[in-house]
C-alpha cells in the first residue's frame, strides 16, 4: 500500500510542476498580446525598415451577429521570412465606397535570415460602416462585396 501512495505522491508532484504559472497573463486569443495592440499595425519605426511583399493565400469577410452589423476580415498567407513583419493597413471607405486593406511586410535590410516562407494567419476587425454597399479589396484585388 505504501508503495501505491509513493507512486501517486510522485505523479502528482510531477503533474502539478507541469501547470501553468500563476503569475503569468492568461489569455484565450492567439491574436492577442500583452501590449493590447495589434502585431500587424503599421508602426513609426517602419519607416527604417525595408518593404516587402506578403503572400495571401485566402481571404475571408466574417460579419459578427450584431447591430450594427461589425465586419472582420480573416487573412491567411506568407511573408517571405520569419525576420518579415507583416504589416496590414485598412484605409477608410472613399466616395464610391471601396474599402482598400493594404497588406505587406517590413525587415531590417541588415538581418541575415533563413530563406523560408513564415505563415501567418490573423483576424482583421474593420469594425461597422453606414448603410450601404461596399466593396472590399486587399492589395488591388476585390475579394468581397457586402452590404452594411
Amino acid at each position: 500500500m505504501k508503495k501505491y501512495f509513493f507512486i501517486f505522491f510522485v505523479f502528482a508532484l510531477v503533474f502539478s510542476a507541469c501547470g501553468a504559472n500563476p503569475d503569468e497573463p492568461v489569455s484565450d486569443s492567439p491574436d492577442s498580446n500583452p501590449s493590447g495592440t495589434a502585431d500587424y499595425l503599421p508602426k513609426p519605426e517602419d519607416g527604417l525598415l525595408t518593404r516587402g511583399e506578403a503572400y495571401i493565400d485566402s481571404t475571408d469577410l466574417l460579419t459578427m451577429e450584431s447591430y450594427p452589423l461589425q465586419f472582420m476580415l480573416n487573412l491567411k498567407g506568407n511573408t517571405p521570412t520569419p525576420c518579415h513583419q507583416l504589416r496590414v493597413l485598412v484605409n477608410s471607405p472613399d466616395v464610391e465606397n471601396k474599402i482598400l486593406v493594404e497588406v505587406y511586410s517590413v525587415s531590417d535590410p541588415s538581418a541575415i535570415c533563413v530563406q523560408v516562407l513564415s505563415p501567418f494567419e490573423v483576424n482583421i476587425p474593420l469594425g461597422s460602416f453606414a448603410t450601404g454597399k461596399y466593396v472590399l479589396l486587399v492589395n488591388g484585388n476585390q475579394v468581397a462585396e457586402f452590404d452594411a
